[in-house]
């Protein structure tokens, strides 16, 4: 019997922030994947390595997490004032579906690098030596982000002393500006918080009523305060997802949360919207020791965040939801923050099971709306491999 041969597809290996994930450019993709649809999905489930029932991901580029089973597109941007175009792929890792609901925050660290790297922006644009910047167009949720990326003597530069909780060795640093990043999801209305409310109360089956800060900037996220589910906020991965209750607890509250949010009709649904909205849970500051041993002390830090992406507590923090943080932090009433202390502020340090991470935003209230600039943070990127992935012929 005749199989059909592997074929290769340029590509390039990246880590963002705390995440991985594989890059291609668009007109790299064959032909049949080069627009949204079943091909597409299903060649990147099969470089990643996906759906796999042993949860490995073995046979691909997957690293069987959610923070590296994804997937990157970027394009040359049509969209005036925009160099290029950036398309988020999260790969269900036992599952066959590509989830397109919304964008990673730390591969967008990425983008601007990879972007310069692969000769999508004009050399003429760019400083031999200094700082990039780099427009992105955030086509998952139709939102800007600005990338100021280091350059040294014409190229990249991506080794540098900036060091990043979650992160074993010091790179570069690249700034992100998510612009407006109040995300306009499918029922939400554009409104920052889509119930009209800075805190709602959730009733959850087998859970009980629960406080709730409800916000759509960044990546859609559902806040509720550590106490009210029985933890202190200074848990590690291993106290959250070696427990299946409290995986099924944390996915019956985001599925609610999401009917509440307008993002899906029926909590049913949430099984195939596993990207967002997330689930958060926030503390007062106290003591701890994160995941690398390093103590983190309640003085560093304005609060405590843990958050599950993809069915599992995230090893350090997504940085779209990063972002919410930074943008409940500084709107006075939000459980976030609450949480920090109240008050008005521009800025926030949180704690979260690798370490700390500082996040900046300005909040305004116009006609009794709550608006967001931008948010700023800090991530770094680096290369890890490049040149080609193969996958067999007939896999899309």
């Amino acid at each position: 019997m005749a199989h059909a041969p592997q074929i290769k597809i340029p590509a390039t290996y990246i880590r963002g922030g705390t995440s991985k994930g594989v890059f291609f450019r668009l007109q790299d993709l064959p032909a049949q994947a080069q627009t949204h649809g079943a091909a597409r999905d299903a060649l990147l489930m099969r470089v990643i390595g996906s759906p796999d029932p042993y949860g490995k991901q073995i046979d691909g580029m997957g690293g069987a997490t959610s923070s590296t089973s994804k997937t990157v597109i970027v394009s040359p941007s049509a969209k005036p004032d925009h160099d290029v175009d950036y398309l988020f792929g999260q790969v269900s890792i036992d599952k066959a579906f590509v989830d397109w609901s919304g964008n990673c925050g730390n591969l967008s660290a990425a983008v601007g690098p990879f972007a310069i790297s692969s000769g999508l922006i004009d050399a003429k644009q760019l400083p031999q030596n200094g700082m990039a910047i780099v427009r992105i167009w955030q086509a998952n949720i139709s939102k800007t982000i600005i990338a100021h990326v280091p350059m040294v003597n014409g190229a990249v530069q991506e080794t540098g002393n900036f060091e990043l909780d979650g992160v074993t060795f010091p790179a570069a640093e690249v700034q992100l500006e998510f612009m407006d990043p109040a995300a306009e999801e499918e029922g939400g209305g554009g409104a920052m918080f889509p119930t009209g409310h800075l805190i709602d109360e959730l009733d959850v089956p087998g859970v009980g009523k629960l406080q709730a800060t409800m916000i759509n900037a960044g990546i859609p996220t559902i806040f509720i305060n550590a106490d009210a589910i029985g933890y202190t906020g200074t848990e590690l991965q291993e106290a959250i997802n070696s427990d299946s209750k409290a995986l099924a607890m944390f996915e019956t509250i985001r599925a609610h949360g999401a009917v509440r949010m307008g993002l899906i009709k029926h909590i049913d649904e949430a099984a195939t919207r596993q990207h967002t909205p997330k689930v958060a849970f926030v503390a007062a500051p106290k003591d701890y020791i994160s995941s690398s041993g390093k103590k983190v002390s309640a003085s560093d830090i304005d609060l405590l965040v843990r958050a599950l992406s993809m069915g599992k507590l995230h090893h350090a923090m997504m940085g779209t939801a990063a972002v919410a943080i930074g943008t409940a932090a500084s709107i006075p009433g939000t459980l976030v923050n609450l949480a920090a202390g109240g008050g008005e502020r521009e800025a926030v340090r949180f704690g979260h099971p690798s370490g700390t991470l500082r996040v900046g935003a300005q909040a305004s209230q116009v006609h009794g709306e709550w608006s967001v600039k931008k948010a700023i943070m800090s991530r770094s990127a680096r290369v890890l491999m490049e040149g080609w992935v193969r996958i067999p012929g007939d896999a899309f």
